[in-house]
């Protein structure tokens, strides 16, 4: 199995080319702080990233995906490294739950070393479950970059554009990163 993390900027676009990625026939998964955002929002607590158990709720379901995914090609909204870059920017300590399971991602070598890094579009639209300006999104953004490099992922810049154009960059990235069939 091929997984692919596709992450970047909040708002940068990764939902939207993760819809076309699927409709391409990639196997896809969702980013689950936005999931963890949701259902607790549902159930009546509007900023559930303020309270010690969020980092290791979206871990526990970044896991839960991983583990029930089963297509060859799988292209992932985020993985366990940008919830270690989340709790960074929250100012919150790596929980054991997430120490645990970024040991478990690179021994394991669970995702592809080359991460799919989504630029900013020059603006961040708030969201229910994303509350951030867009220079705090520029931040965020550095975080992002920092704790890939520093678990040792190569980062693959998809620039900002139109929306079929970094889909294309993205669908390329992987295609040629899959093993070719022997000619015959």
């Amino acid at each position: 199995m091929r997984r692919y993390v596709l992450t970047g900027t909040p708002g940068a676009g990764k939902t939207s080319i993760l819809r076309c990625l699927d409709e391409l026939g990639y196997g896809v998964v969702e980013e689950a702080a936005t999931a963890v955002i949701a259902r607790t929002q549902e159930l009546g607590e509007d900023q559930p990233w303020t309270r010690a158990s969020f980092i290791d709720e979206i871990v526990a379901l970044q896991r839960q995906r991983q583990l029930e995914a089963t297509s060859p090609v799988q292209v992932f909204d985020r993985s366990p490294v940008c919830t270690h870059a989340l709790a960074t920017y929250l100012g919150w300590p790596v929980s054991p739950a997430l120490a645990a399971e970024l040991e478990r991602i690179t021994s394991e070598g669970v995702y592809e070393r080359q991460v799919l890094f989504v630029r900013n579009l020059g603006f961040c639209e708030p969201t229910a479950a994303r509350r951030i300006s867009f220079q705090e999104s520029l931040a965020f953004e550095k975080i992002h970059e920092q704790s890939y490099r520093a678990f040792g992922y190569e980062l693959i810049d998809i620039p900002a554009g139109d929306l079929s154009h970094r889909v294309a960059t993205v669908s390329s990235t992987i295609a040629h990163a899959l093993p070719q069939a022997p000619a015959e």
